[in-house]
């Protein structure tokens, strides 16, 4: 990623504003900071706007890997690492996605195939009567 081997477009803008945005790729702490690599802030004691920025980061990447996992639960392929050049496992993420599409057109949205990301049950909290 560093060498801009991936690809990844140009920054641009994202509605009629005139600020360009890069695209980038959620990560952690482990990955060094780039121009397209968005990572939470580390250490203790945050500033309250790092804690939000943390959160809402956090949340992306749950939701990003909850939709990998819905995928993963239909398309068995995805259990095991691809062992296929760059170019066929992109093409093979597309086409799976755009089964899963079809799919939930033709067929509807069912509960059995989506994710939760929590349930009450795993929330620790005290109750109050």
């Amino acid at each position: 990623m560093l060498n801009g081997s991936l690809g990844i477009p140009p920054a641009s803008p994202i509605s009629d504003e005139p600020v360009n945005y890069p695209f980038v790729i959620i990560e952690d702490e482990v990955f060094p900071l780039s121009e397209n690599l968005l990572r939470p802030y580390g250490g203790e004691n945050l500033s309250y706007e790092k804690e939000v920025f943390n959160y809402r980061l956090s949340r992306a990447r749950r939701y990003i890997e909850c939709c990998f996992g819905i995928l993963a639960n239909k398309w068995r392929i995805f259990h095991r690492p691809l062992n296929v050049n760059i170019n066929i496992a992109q093409d093979i993420i597309k086409v799976c996605c755009l089964l899963h599409n079809f799919v939930r057109v033709r067929d509807g949205r069912r509960y059995d195939e989506t994710m939760t990301i929590g349930t009450m049950d795993n929330v620790n909290a005290d109750t109050r009567s």
